[in-house]
């Protein structure tokens, strides 16, 4: 992607050359160009349409269960967690990897012998609106979908976007929001701590109107990750006030309020992982000491740089800061949601718990041994459009340089 931000959104991973005549398949959100080196974590805003054990929302995006936890800050040390059943109507962040893909990846869903065995319902229902009943159609080859037989195996695109893992020069994950009736956008704005500008800018619109199963990319502020290439988990960025789990579920990252500085330690699921421990010193990830002296404050922390031939990175480090940093601040967590209250209908809203919260995460590793417990918009938009932009422009208006490889997001969901 070009440093310029591209005013579309995106799907992820068909690929293919777009000839200026090509009309495309009117859909509810827009697409931007990519090329097959791009990739980055996103979100999905998607709402339940029953009861689902955590397991089930999982398979449903093909992700992992404890990564759906942890985007939600949702406290994965509950027994069996995996198996807790979230209500119908939660709504959650599921986090995706949002590349540019060659061709297919082989992902289906599989349409059962039931009342959802229809494009609309899968589209509508199962998938909350993210996708539609033409697009499944488009992407299939499907004559009339709303006849569709058992068994069979149907590709599901959902979008994303990545914009350079920026916003306004700042690291961001950008969250796939349908809209919902009651949501206006400056409501969208206040309830993700961003501007009405600045999502109009992202999604290219000439006015603040938006409406009913609109698709909106939301730009929310992160902490980003500086991981060599050759880590598994390279470019990890995760959202304020969120956590994300890798390297094996061993290691536990969070992005604490309004900051910018990504703390990583022991999850509370690592048992049998490698060493956690810095060399040479008897310091484990996110462990940090300070020691004030007359030059300052001597801080030394064991902090986590990657994941990589099934090895943890811990790197040691030592500074000599002006004034000792203050403790490690976290995102709240919450217990497994196990209710929606009627408040939750509002713009965005957050996972409910049932009352008790931690605010620090557990760790099933030595505490810290030092004094802390841890550490118009810019760009006029195409068009003039009085609502979030749509597939209906025309494929032409995409810059002729550009070979134009569309994103696609498949995702495979197990039987339901």
């Amino acid at each position: 992607m070009s440093n310029q931000r591209p005013t579309f959104f995106s799907f992820v991973a068909l690929c293919f050359i777009v000839f200026s005549n090509v009309a495309l398949v009117t859909s509810k959100s827009t697409i931007e160009p990519c090329s097959n080196s791009d990739s980055c974590n996103a979100l999905l805003g998607y709402t339940l349409y029953t009861d689902l054990k955590v397991a089930e929302v999982a398979s449903l995006f093909q992700v992992d269960p404890i990564a759906v936890l942890t985007a939600n800050a949702i406290d994965i040390s509950y027994p069996d967690v995996e198996n807790h059943i979230l209500p119908s109507r939660l709504f959650l962040k599921i986090p995706i990897q949002c590349s540019c893909v060659e061709g297919f990846e082989n992902p289906f869903h599989q349409v059962q012998n039931s009342p959802t065995g229809h494009a609309s319902s899968i589209a509508d229902s199962i998938y909350a609106g993210l996708v539609s009943a033409d697009q499944i159609r488009e992407v299939n080859s499907i004559a009339d979908p709303s006849v569709l037989d058992v068994g069979e195996n149907l590709v599901v695109p959902l979008p994303c976007t990545c914009f350079n893992g920026t916003d306004n020069g700042l690291p961001a994950v950008y969250l796939s929001y349908v809209v919902k009736p009651v949501d206006t956008l400056a409501g969208i704005a206040a309830s993700y701590s961003t501007t009405i500008t600045d999502l109009m800018n992202v999604n290219a619109m000439g006015t603040s109107s938006i409406k009913d199963g609109d698709i909106l990319a939301v730009p929310l502020s992160a902490c980003a990750s500086n991981f060599p290439k050759y880590a598994l988990d390279y470019g990890l960025i995760v959202p304020n006030g969120s956590y994300a789990i890798t390297a094996s579920h061993c290691v536990q990252c969070s992005c604490g309020p309004g900051s910018r500085n990504l703390y990583c330690m022991p999850s509370s699921l690592a048992v049998s992982c490698s060493s956690l421990q810095c060399k040479s010193s008897n310091l484990k990830l996110g462990n940090v000491t300070v020691q004030q002296s007359s030059a300052g404050c001597n801080v030394t922390s064991c902090a986590y740089g990657g994941y990589a031939n099934g090895t943890i990175i811990a790197s040691l480090s030592s500074s000599l800061e002006p004034r000792c940093p203050g403790p490690q601040q976290f995102p709240t967590l919450v217990a497994p949601p196990t209710y929606v209250p009627d408040s939750a209908f509002a713009p965005a809203p957050s996972p409910q718990s049932d009352g008790s919260t931690t605010t620090v995460p557990k760790t099933s590793t030595v505490p810290s041994t030092g004094s802390l417990p841890g550490f118009g918009p810019a760009g006029a938009p195409l068009g003039s459009m009085s609502e979030a932009s749509t597939l209906v422009n025309s494929v032409s208006i995409l810059p002729a340089a550009l070979m134009t490889c569309l994103l696609i997001k498949l995702i495979s969901p197990v039987s339901l």
